[in-house]
């Protein structure tokens, strides 16, 4: 399979383009900044800059070129303000769909968040954030493409088991971006996940197990199930 993924750079993003050479796919990552090229040729992906909050959707659909699936798993991230949640996470989210579309790709996997929701209530930064993600999300429902909307938990650097709980609503809590990047890996090959939206959180199933939750039984083949990048936190932030 060849996957784009845009917000190449990011966390979850490295560690599952990692995860899909490693499985045979080839991959192009979408990156902000040139001198980032080197984190990804790191993971056997092949670096495209583009900034994809400037551009427009002709030229995102220029560097993505024809995959056979896209990834949405850039995010403004902590610090930024209300403006870039809008330019970022709700609007190149939408720009990708439009790229998507005039590429003629169908398949379409967005990184979203538990309590994305267009009409979220509050006044503070991270409310800005959730309904800008609530409104990339329907507009990704809406667009008639082959799309899978994950939303994880807080997200953390701790080793992934490859194990985790998976429902149309789950507990609150934490799930390592190792685990993370393997559900997404698994979505990818699943046409059972299509036009579906689904959390995710810390579990005890193992992935292929708990998909089941949305969909037919699900057959991977990960060498590692744990992709450790540097240290961090485990704070909630829209830095995917």
């Amino acid at each position: 399979m060849d996957v784009a993924i845009i917000g190449g750079h990011g966390k979850i993003a490295l560690r599952l383009a990692r995860l899909l050479t490693k499985r045979g796919d080839r991959v192009w990552s979408i990156i902000r900044k040139p001198e980032q090229s080197g984190h990804i040729t790191a993971v056997d992906a092949t670096p495209v800059w583009c900034d994809v909050e400037t551009t427009s959707a002709v030229g995102l659909a220029a560097a993505i070129g024809k995959v056979d699936a896209v990834v949405f798993a850039a995010g403004a991230g902590p610090g930024s303000g209300p403006g870039r949640k809008e330019t970022v996470d709700y609007g190149c989210a939408v720009k990708l769909i439009q790229a998507a579309k005039d590429n003629g790709i169908d398949r379409y996997v967005m990184i979203s968040s538990v309590g994305a929701d267009p009409e979220a209530p509050g006044d503070e930064i991270f409310d800005v954030y959730l309904r800008a993600k609530g409104r990339a999300d329907q507009a990704l429902i809406d667009s008639g493409l082959a799309y899978t909307i994950v939303r994880p938990v807080s997200l953390t650097e701790d080793p992934g088991d490859g194990k985790v709980f998976i429902g149309d609503s789950v507990p609150r809590g934490k799930i390592p971006r190792d685990d993370v990047a393997v559900v997404l890996t698994a979505v990818l090959n699943q046409p059972a996940t299509i036009e579906q939206t689904f959390e995710v959180t810390d579990g005890e199933e193992p992935v292929e197990v708990a998909l089941r939750a949305v969909g037919k039984d699900v057959v991977i083949d990960l060498r590692e199930k744990s992709v450790r990048l540097a240290p961090d936190d485990d704070r909630v932030t829209p830095d995917r």
